[in-house]
C-alpha cells in the first residue's frame, strides 16, 4: 500500500511538473506589415526565475541593426502595429537602457539581422515575467513583441528613435 501511495505521489508530482512547464512557456507568431509570417517567439521563464530567455526565428526581415522590444498591448493589427501601443513599462520609467531614468521593461537590445534569409535571435531578459505580477507579460490586455525599421538609440524618450515597426507578434500562453 505504501508503494502504491508512493507511485501516485511520484506521477501527480510528475504531472504536476509537466502542466507547470506547459503554463511558464509562452510563443508568439511574428507577421509583417502586409500580415505574412515571417516567424516565432519562444518565451521560457529564466532558471532562477528573475526574467525570461526570448529565442525568436524571423525570415525575410530587411538585413541590418533593428530595435525590438515588448509593447504593451497583445494586437498586431496591420499594416503599422499601432495597435500594440507603446513599451511595456509597469514601473512608470523613461525609455533607454542608457537613460538615467530608464528604462521601461519593454526595452531590449537591439538585433542584427543578415542578408541570409533566416536569423535566429536568443537573449535573456531581466525584469519581466511569465508569472503573476505587475511585470507579467500576461496582464490584462497583453503584450507583445515588435521589430523597428531602425535601431534603437538607448536613450530618446519614449520609443528610442527606433523608426516604423516592420514586425510585429502577440504574446500568448503556449498552447493558447
Amino acid at each position: 500500500m505504501f508503494r502504491d501511495h508512493m507511485i501516485w505521489t511520484l506521477a501527480l508530482l510528475v504531472c504536476t511538473a509537466v502542466s507547470a512547464e506547459a503554463q511558464d512557456r509562452a510563443t508568439a507568431k511574428m507577421i509583417n506589415t502586409a500580415g505574412a509570417t515571417v516567424g516565432t517567439a519562444t518565451i521560457t521563464p529564466t532558471v532562477r526565475g528573475t526574467g525570461v530567455l526570448i529565442n525568436i526565428t524571423l525570415k525575410g526581415l530587411p538585413a541590418g541593426t533593428h530595435a525590438l522590444h515588448i509593447h504593451t498591448v497583445g494586437k498586431c493589427d496591420t499594416p503599422d502595429f499601432v495597435s500594440a501601443g507603446g513599451h511595456f513599462n509597469p514601473g512608470g520609467k523613461e525609455h533607454g537602457t542608457e537613460n538615467p531614468k530608464g528604462a521601461h521593461a519593454g526595452d531590449l537590445p537591439n538585433v542584427e539581422f543578415l542578408a541570409r534569409g533566416q536569423d535566429d535571435v536568443s537573449m535573456a531578459v531581466g525584469g519581466v515575467t511569465l508569472g503573476p505580477g505587475q511585470n507579467s507579460l500576461f496582464h490584462p490586455g497583453g503584450t507583445a513583441l515588435v521589430i523597428h525599421a531602425s535601431p534603437d538609440d538607448k536613450k530618446t524618450d519614449p520609443s528610442g528613435n527606433a523608426g516604423a515597426r516592420i514586425a510585429c507578434g502577440v504574446i500568448e500562453k503556449a498552447g493558447a
